[in-house]
């Protein structure tokens, strides 16, 4: 009788499809930063430390899939106090800018927020063949989940400046992306404290 090698078929492609994930999200790190800088938009300054987190987390998820479940929590609780304690960051951000002021480039946020959007879509595609798998690919799943949620506010973000012709509402994507990101870092801690 031939032996089934099923689970390290199911490792290898976990290990690809985390690849593709931290490749996509780094990319995307890296321009919504620079075009969030030059923009002055909190709002695609927060979606881009996540994209940061997401990278971090793919990286550490790829690290613990041939490991035990332990590992895989572990990779999973680091993964979840990372991404509150950049959602924080964010936070702070946006209390400065608000105080300073800032002056965000609508047509820039809807612009790459669409390009991030497309580039979440398709991360999501990916890793939701895999999100009944180990806390690592669970973490995963969320953090993708959320990318979606942010990306469509802050092209709605973007919309609204120019509309509204105030930069409120990149302050308040930016505060709501910085909180979601905070909640599921949140959500992602006590799902491997349960286990």
């Amino acid at each position: 009788m031939i032996g089934c090698d099923c689970a390290d078929d199911t490792a290898r492609l976990e290990h690809r499809t985390l690849l593709t994930l931290l490749a996509i999200n780094g990319v995307m790190f890296l321009a919504e930063a620079v075009v969030g800088w030059i923009a002055e938009s909190t709002a695609l300054l927060a979606d881009s430390l996540d994209m940061l987190a997401d990278a971090t987390v793919y990286g550490l998820a790829m690290y613990v899939v041939r490991r035990s479940s332990k590992a895989q929590q572990a990779a999973a609780s680091i993964s979840g106090v990372l991404q509150i304690a950049l959602g924080i960051g964010v936070l702070a951000e946006i209390v400065r800018r608000a105080i300073f002021g800032s002056e965000p480039t609508s047509l820039l946020m809807v612009g790459t927020g669409c390009i991030a959007l497309v580039a979440n879509l398709i991360c999501l595609r990916l890793i939701s063949k895999h999100r009944d798998g180990g806390a690592h690919m669970r973490a995963s799943w969320i953090f993708s989940k959320n990318d979606v949620i942010a990306n469509t506010g802050v092209i709605i973000a973007g919309v609204l400046v120019v509309a509204l012709g105030s930069r409120v509402p990149d302050l308040v994507v930016g505060s709501i992306v910085a909180v979601m990101v905070v909640r599921g870092g949140l959500q992602i801690w006590r799902d491997t404290r349960i286990e």
